[in-house]
């Protein structure tokens, strides 16, 4: 008799949910309009979402001042459980000062609309400067990640949260699939072992070499593209996810990927935010996770492997999730094809490498990438769309 599909367990053990059933409903909104009120942000907006829909299990909300202390200084809840990167709810001192502990509070979206519950357990201050330190490793304010936290309020607040409803998502509804979804979808394939991949840039060719690379020791590749808040100069989520859809009609078989949102906000915390990435795909059902060059980098602030070498200061199997560490990829004349250093006899000169940077600028331009960089109908799309943004950002600020 053939042996019944199980997924791997999620982080802590259980699959945390926060939805409001329909009588919690019922209460919450009865009480809203005499419910203090706090408006979240796009981030904490984000981070809702994934605390309740079981991404960030085990956390069931905001974290309190132990865990947050802790995971800061240690990457660890106060149990001892990893966890890499504070999830937490800034506000301002006079907000603050207007809530009580022991309370309900009702959360908002950017928009106003009452979206979420807040059981109000922690009120406390932190130090903007050390987390800067210990989360990001820099305290310039360039870095973006910084840039947030220096610009946030003052005060956490901490305590359990509910969502009251699973909205779909205005973009992307048929790609948005929860981890108790994935899960499932996962066990109807067959998969045992899936890998699961970030980004938030657009695919190319090195993604793709290294994405097939680990396809070949797994049953499944959970491609997972980043579509909650990025920098400014990131490649719209919408451009990216239609990338996504040319290559699996093109070069993938469909049997063997499943293409979904992740929902959650870019912290550009490197290596942190690695094993951060690694932890969610668990609980979305991952078995092992793609661990590439510069992993969630921005600029020059972490070494190009350092996000890898991270993973080092976990004993074996506490993460629970298998990291598939690769260098850096690129197409070697030589050979003819995609590879690495591992792989290729070339010299530095046999190497087409694009920085991202190059690559943006040739887009706005109307330029595609060469078919060394970029599979031709990816590189078209992307031309064609970035060219046409850049054209209409020159527009609007002309007529201003």
């Amino acid at each position: 008799m053939a042996r019944q599909l199980k997924n791997i367990a999620p982080h802590g053990g259980q699959l945390i949910n926060r939805l409001a059933s329909a009588d919690q409903k019922e209460v919450f909104y009865s009480k809203a309009d005499h419910l203090p009120r706090v408006q979240l942000t796009e981030r904490s907006l984000s981070d809702l979402e994934l605390i309740a829909i079981g991404g960030f299990s085990p956390l069931t909300g905001f974290l309190g001042q132990a865990d947050y202390t802790s995971v800061v200084m240690n990457m660890r809840l106060a149990n001892g459980l990893p966890w890499s990167i504070p999830i937490t709810l800034p506000v301002s001192q006079e907000i603050s000062d207007r809530l009580t502990i022991g309370t309900l509070v009702r959360l908002d979206d950017p928009n106003g609309v009452f979206i979420g519950v807040l059981e109000l357990s922690e009120k406390y201050s932190y130090d903007k400067l050390k987390e800067a330190l210990h989360v990001y490793r820099t305290n310039e304010d360039r870095h973006p990640g910084v840039k947030v936290v220096y610009a946030q309020g003052e005060i956490y607040l901490a305590g359990d949260v509910w969502l009251l409803e699973r909205r779909p998502h205005p973009l992307f509804p048929t790609y948005q699939i929860d981890p108790a979804e994935s899960r499932q979808l996962f066990i109807e394939k067959g998969w045992r072992t899936i890998v699961g991949f970030q980004t938030r840039n657009p695919i190319h060719r090195a993604h793709e070499y290294i994405q097939k690379c680990a396809l070949e020791i797994v049953d499944g590749l959970f491609l997972h593209p980043l579509v909650g808040a990025t920098k400014s100069d990131d490649v719209p989520a919408d451009v990216r996810m239609r990338c996504y859809e040319i290559m699996l009609e093109h070069y993938f078989p469909l049997d063997r990927v499943t293409l979904a949102i992740n929902p959650a906000a870019m912290r550009y915390a490197g290596p942190r935010e690695a094993i951060f990435h690694a932890l969610i795909r668990k609980n979305y059902g991952c078995t092992h996770f793609i661990v590439g060059r510069d992993h969630a980098g921005v600029g020059d602030y972490y070494g190009t492997y350092d996000a890898q070498y991270i993973f080092d200061e976990f004993e074996a199997g506490e993460l629970g999730i298998i990291p598939l560490m690769f260098e850096h990829a690129f197409y070697c004349k030589l050979t003819k094809g995609m590879a690495t250093t591992k792989t290729s006899p070339s010299a530095p000169e046999d190497r087409v490498h694009l920085s991202g940077t190059k690559v943006r600028e040739m887009l706005r331009r109307g330029e595609c990438p060469p078919p060394e960089f970029s599979r031709p109908e990816v590189a078209a799309e992307l031309a064609k769309i970035m060219h046409k943004m850049a054209v209409e950002e020159a527009s609007t600020s002309f007529q201003i």
